[in-house]
């Protein structure tokens, strides 16, 4: 095997981790993402520019810092505590477990149970910033789910 044939299928396997990475907390989403189109500059199967290097990986670095900001904007926003952010996080890494409705519901029931601790049981408020933490989730996640893709389909259309 050729080197350059080795940067091209490891560029595709760190775009198919960046993909999961979208959805997974613990994975740098984004930034495995444009690794992955980063390896891929320096194999001769794909046409990829320093130009879309650069603005990529801008890219990756602004939507990483706002998967961070969006659920506590939103949470605060919603009057909700840093302790419905840590449960809505916790939630969602039980919820990767359950599947599809468990990567939805989790991250909401876990903010949800973590704003009914922080408030002594008053369901209104903690419903309140729950739903709050579930936007900021959705939103952060959504915003990397949707770059990621963008990342493949660079990935992808770089072979033709």
């Amino acid at each position: 095997m050729t080197a350059s044939l080795l940067f091209s299928i490891g560029a595709g396997l760190l775009l198919l981790i960046g993909l999961i990475g979208a959805f997974v907390p613990v994975l740098p989403g984004p930034p495995l993402a444009w690794a992955g189109l980063l390896l891929s500059f320096f194999s001769k199967y794909n046409q990829i520019s320093i130009a879309c290097l650069i603005i990529t990986g801008a890219v990756a670095i602004i939507v990483t810092i706002m998967d961070n900001v969006f659920p506590v904007l939103m949470t605060k926003k919603n009057g909700g505590s840093k302790t419905a952010t840590t449960g809505s996080t916790i939630g969602l890494i039980v919820g990767l477990f359950l599947g599809p409705v468990g990567i939805i519901l989790g991250p909401f029931l876990g903010a949800l149970l973590g704003e009914l601790i922080h408030t002594h049981g008053d369901m209104d408020v903690s419903f309140k910033s729950a739903w709050g933490a579930f936007l900021g989730f959705l939103c952060g996640t959504g915003s990397k789910l949707i770059v990621v893709l963008i990342y493949i389909w660079i990935y992808v259309a770089s072979f033709f």
